[in-house]
């Protein structure tokens, strides 16, 4: 059976029944944010300035891409930024949990691993993210918080808002959970700082370019191998992420035969996952990758992806910077 995903970007008809449920839905989140803002509910301002980088739909955009690109350049400016996700995935008893590069996975999720070492950031996870951002402070110099997800999280306030959409699926058949994948009306969209998107934008978004590195072995880490080196055969393409099908695009356009091999997003492989009897290399995400490396073989590889922004935005992310966080330095 397919998943409820796949018929939000195919604009199935019967979705047309769980529409009362979206509208129902829709004015939930409209009171919610009404009552952020009119102080009902409590939102906290910590420390330290607070970047959130989140989106409106349900399922992967390029967010953690982008994070990991943000941390690198405000490091380059001088800052010394922390991060803070959910830890989706985690399955800890204790939060937050701070996280560094050798962290469990599944104890406080694989993306919050991959951030920590691709970044060498400090990094903090919890469903709360006041919480997290909290401990961040606590247990660290930062002086500004990128917050991967939660910009539906307002309990944490915040003083720049970047929105990533998918470039190619957009916003499906544009209705609210549960008939569509919206997780708030695309009007949001109107009062973020900065729009994102992963592939072709429209308007005032700037587009999130992806390269794409050479294949890496989770065995040997040192050992790299260009794609063109697997063409003449064919490989199994894993990938546990909310849009499998922009990696099997991306091994697809660098040549490969594939058989495709798509996951739920944050899956927790096992070694049979991954174990299919014929020999073929297998090739998955890096965001997969963290969770596998302790039963991979000389057969598994991962390849990594690099976010590159445009100088347009990096204009406008240094002007945001230079007005909302304006006691740097």
């Amino acid at each position: 059976m397919k998943r409820l995903d796949y018929y939000w970007y195919t604009r199935s008809p019967w979705l047309v029944l769980l529409t009362p449920l979206s509208l129902i839905y829709r004015v939930l989140v409209s009171l919610r944010r009404s009552a952020y803002k009119i102080g009902i509910f409590r939102s906290t301002r910590v420390t330290v300035p607070v970047i959130v980088v989140g989106n409106i739909t349900v399922g992967g955009t390029g967010k953690t891409p982008l994070v990991a690109w943000l941390a690198e350049y405000l490091l380059g400016k001088g800052y010394k930024p922390g991060i803070i996700s959910r830890g989706y995935g985690g399955v800890s008893s204790n939060w937050p949990q701070q996280v560094r590069p050798d962290s469990d996975p599944a104890v406080v999720g694989d993306e919050a691993v991959l951030l920590a070492a691709k970044t060498g950031c400090p990094m903090s996870v919890a469903p709360d993210r006041v919480a997290a951002a909290t401990a961040l402070t606590e247990h660290s110099d930062c002086d500004v918080i990128l917050s991967d997800d939660g910009l539906q999280h307002y309990a944490l306030q915040r003083d720049i808002e970047i929105a990533v959409i998918d470039g190619v699926r957009r916003f499906g058949n544009g209705f609210l959970i549960p008939a569509g994948p919206l997780r708030e009306p695309v009007s949001r969209l109107q009062e973020v700082d900065l729009l994102v998107t992963n592939g072709l934008g429209n308007g005032q978004e700037h587009r999130l370019g992806m390269r794409q590195g050479e294949a890496h072995n989770l065995l040997d880490p040192d050992k790299v191998s260009a794609l063109h080196d697997f063409r003449p055969q064919t490989v199994h393409a894993v990938a546990g992420i909310g849009n499998p099908e922009r990696f099997f695009r991306s091994l697809q356009q660098a040549g490969l035969q594939l058989e495709r091999h798509a996951f739920p997003d944050h899956f927790p492989f096992q070694p049979d996952d991954i174990r299919f009897g014929d020999g073929k290399p297998v090739i998955m995400t890096e965001k997969d990758a963290v969770k596998c490396r302790h039963f991979a073989t000389a057969n598994d590889w991962y390849v990594p992806v690099e976010a590159h922004m445009s100088d347009d935005f990096r204009a406008r992310l240094d002007a945001l910077l230079d007005t909302r966080l304006p006691h740097h330095g």
